[in-house]
């Protein structure tokens, strides 16, 4: 097992034949598509045809997206990596001129009065149903063919600049931590995951350290959330949407409906979690309440941890317990080095999953450090790429996902390792399993909940201005002790998370909070349904992810029996949070 990923069935490196070929051929390909589109759709005669044509030619030019996801894939774990920082910027400007393409084709998807019927002629267009009406649906919120391109340029040197500082500056933040058997200079993903350690000195000493070194870059990371949010409003109103939730609601596949359930139901459930909070500040031994600081920190049996290789094999035993096609994806993914496993200088932080739908393959980044914390984050992002795996037979153009089914995959499966693992852990590690799964369950309502808070008044502010480094603080605190309650102590709450969480700095996906919530509760919907049924869920699971790329949100939950409008589905699954917080409470 390989402590890097390869990345060699992209390519094999920057001077790797493939890639230069590629390179070259990609401002030719975008060319002759956007020659071809202007010739196609010049006229409404022959739509099935035509239809048929720009379908097959863009599943065909969806392999030159691999020279962008390569790029980004290097510079995730060398973030200062010039010549992928050279091409990502000479592919962005090249497949910038291919939206000329894509807005004649929307423009000629409107104009289509008897688009259903013409849908219904063709086996392929009947395929691609979904793609092609939801085009129409959105088709009202197109600009004009050289305002798009225009767009589509501007982000270049706009959001995307703005985001690639910040990817820089907060990968490569130095950390002064002076503390006994530690390095004196930490990278921030290090420094941030020591709030995991059993040691609660160093833990405070970390949290402390951590916010000491935000000053240093503060001003910057300020000035690119505002020019991104800044981008965003400016996009939403150009374009006719109501706001920048709205754009995301209807890229989401989501109503506004949905939405108003979920933020209740998790609106309403934070006492149940402030009772989770107080009780582990007792079994820490705090009588002033839980600091920010101990979050994270682990109760019980912490002496428990997993080397990649330990970690790997727990989270593929569990995997095939449910299903033995996803325990043998997941082993070919370790053994094919699919993994870029520990933090270092230059890496972002955190934790993703890259689908690769034209190689079928997907690549994860861990920051890993051994805790059984780290294996849930394993399972989760392995979630992610099975979700990818269950797609790698639909077309390219069905393979795409909306944000909130995006984490309903990577939650299930971190859910299955985690009630694995309880089955056989003595009372000790039991206590620690379930305070651990609770950690991530409180993060995904509570502070999900203070992100959306945050950002619903970020985007309010934004809109008459920038804003300054202290207002942005002043929003984060307010919005954590709204959402946390008296759960945290005041005193010591983290008013720079909004420098520490990328989700903030895409033009594109705004309110990247909310889908998080979605994903735990429909998971947990999910593993209900699954202990009632027993193994034959498995290919009912496996059926519902593959049809999340050409359906709305509330098509997919229906598909297996859900009605996401009805609160008591909601609610029904924070009872399930709720035993365990019981369960917590007992041990």
């Amino acid at each position: 097992m390989n402590g890097n990923w390869n990345l060699d069935n992209l390519y094999k490196g920057f001077e790797d034949p493939n890639f230069l070929n590629d390179m070259k051929n990609l401002p030719i390909a975008v060319s002759k598509l956007v020659v071809f589109a202007k010739e196609v759709f010049a006229t409404t005669e022959n739509v099935a045809k035509k239809l048929e044509t720009y379908i097959k030619t863009m599943q065909d030019f969806s392999k030159y997206y691999n020279i962008p996801r390569y790029c980004s894939l290097v510079t995730s774990v060398d973030s200062e990596n010039k010549e992928a920082l050279k091409y990502m910027s000479q592919a962005q400007l090249a497949l910038s001129e291919g939206v000329v393409a894509s807005t004649l084709f929307t423009e000629f998807i409107v104009k289509i009065t008897d688009l259903e019927s013409i849908i219904t002629s063709s086996e392929l267009l009947k395929e691609h149903e979904f793609f092609l009406l939801n085009i129409r649906q959105n088709g009202q919120y197109l600009l004009s063919t050289p305002e798009e391109v225009i767009a589509a340029k501007l982000r270049i040197t706009g959001s995307n600049a703005w985001n690639t500082l910040y990817s820089q500056l907060t990968s490569t933040l130095e950390v002064d931590f002076d503390y006994p058997d530690f390095n004196d200079v930490l990278t921030l993903s290090e420094v941030r995951n020591l709030a995991y350690h059993a040691n609660a000195d160093v833990r405070k000493a970390a949290y402390f350290a951590e916010l000491a070194a935000y000053p240093k870059i503060e001003k910057s990371i300020a000035a690119s959330l505002n020019a991104i949010k800044g981008e965003a409003i400016t996009n939403t109103k150009l374009r006719g949407y109501e706001s920048i939730l709205d754009m995301t609601l209807k890229n989401s596949r989501m109503d506004q409906k949905t939405l108003d359930v979920l933020i209740d139901t998790m609106k309403q459930s934070l006492p149940l979690f402030t009772k989770y909070f107080k009780h582990k500040a007792n079994k820490l031994g705090l009588k002033d309440g839980l600091p920010f600081y101990d979050l994270f920190a682990p109760i019980g049996d912490s002496n428990v941890t997993f080397t990649k290789e330990e970690g790997s094999v727990f989270m593929i035993k569990n995997f095939t317990d449910f299903d033995p096609e996803l325990g043998e994806f997941a082993q070919t993914a370790i053994d094919q080095d699919w993994v870029d496993w520990e933090p270092k200088k230059g890496k972002v932080g955190g934790a993703f999953c890259a689908n690769l739908h034209n190689i079928k393959e997907s690549r994860v980044l861990m920051n890993y450090s051994g805790s059984f914390g780290d294996v849930l984050t394993l399972a989760h992002e392995f979630g992610h790429a099975y979700h990818g795996y269950a797609l790698k037979d639909e077309s390219s153009l069905n393979s795409g996902y909306s944000m909130p089914i995006a984490e309903v995959a990577s939650i299930f499966c971190e859910t299955l390792v985690c009630n694995a693992a309880l089955k056989t852990a003595t009372d000790e590690e039991k206590l620690s399993i379930i305070e651990t799964n609770l950690q991530g369950s409180s993060q995904v309502i509570v502070d999900i909940y203070s992100r959306y808070l945050f950002e619903t008044e970020l985007v309010k502010r934004r809109e008459t201005g920038n804003l300054s480094v202290d207002e942005l603080k002043d929003i984060m605190a307010n919005a954590q002790k709204e959402a946390y309650l008296d759960g945290l102590t005041e005193e010591e709450i983290h008013p720079y998370m909004w420098l520490c969480k990328g989700h903030y700095y895409n033009a594109g996906l705004g309110f990247y909070n909310f889908p998080y919530a979605y994903g735990l509760l429909f998971a947990k919907g999910l593993y209900k349904m699954y202990l009632d049924e027993g193994s034959s869920f498995a290919k009912k699971y496996k059926n519902l992810l593959t049809a999340t790329g050409k359906n709305d949100l509330y098509t997919v939950g229906k598909i297996i029996g859900i009605d996401i409008h009805d609160k008591n589905f909601w609610q029904g699954a924070i009872d399930v949070i709720a035993d365990e917080i019981e369960m917590f409470l007992s041990l």
